[in-house]
């Protein structure tokens, strides 16, 4: 009894932990305001800017540009729209749907996601939710199916997996659930080999 009790102190502390590590970096990622207070107000289409590749810098009339650019559908409705700064991504940067829907929502600092990341599906809801840091996950990672059911939970450092990671089918069985420890995994990791996604649905391979 007392190795029972002893083990499920264990488990809520490492639960408890990873949740305030989350929610640490998700209070210290920089905000919008602060990506964006040098941004021109300029706003040009982004197939009039240039990149190049070597130092990943995008120029307008061969000048490191600083502003926004969208790019547009053939109704001319926005579908994509980034800030920069130097010629780097900079600030805020959505894209939407035919249909005005947003579809994701980042902020870059440098050429590198930071902060906030997520994205939605076509009716609106969330679909994923995870923080970047210097351009690479870090902490919670959430992936919601069409219905707004939780799909998938990870935990990630650094951009690499650590902790819990666990996956559910729509129907809410769980069919993925392993720990990443030192680089080693542990559980049932190679349960999601049977399924795919097929049309934003999952469903099991024949």
């Amino acid at each position: 009894m007392r190795l029972l009790i002893l083990a499920l102190s264990v488990l809520l502390s490492y639960y408890s932990c990873q949740e305030r590590a989350s929610n640490s970096v998700a209070q210290n990622a920089p905000k919008a305001k602060d990506f964006e207070l040098l941004i021109s107000d300029t706003l040009v289409k982004k197939s009039d800017l240039v990149l190049n590749p070597l130092n990943g810098v995008w120029s307008y009339n061969d000048k490191p540009y600083n502003g926004y650019a969208v790019k547009e559908n053939a109704q001319g409705q926005h579908i994509e729209k980034l800030g920069f700064y130097q010629g780097k991504r900079q600030g805020v940067a959505k894209t939407w749907s035919d249909n005005g829907v947003l579809r994701s929502k980042a902020y870059y600092h440098q050429n590198k996601l930071e902060g906030l990341y997520t994205s939605y599906w076509e009716n609106g809801l969330v679909a994923l939710e995870v923080t970047y840091k210097a351009g690479k996950k870090e902490g919670q990672e959430k992936q919601f199916y069409s219905n707004g059911e939780l799909s998938k939970l990870r935990w990630l450092e650094g951009g690499k997996e650590k902790g819990l990671q666990k996956a559910w089918l729509p129907n809410g069985k769980l069919y993925v659930n392993y720990e990443v420890k030192n680089d080693r995994v542990f559980g049932l990791m190679r349960a999601n080999a049977c399924y795919k996604l097929e049309n934003e649905k999952v469903v099991k391979k024949k």
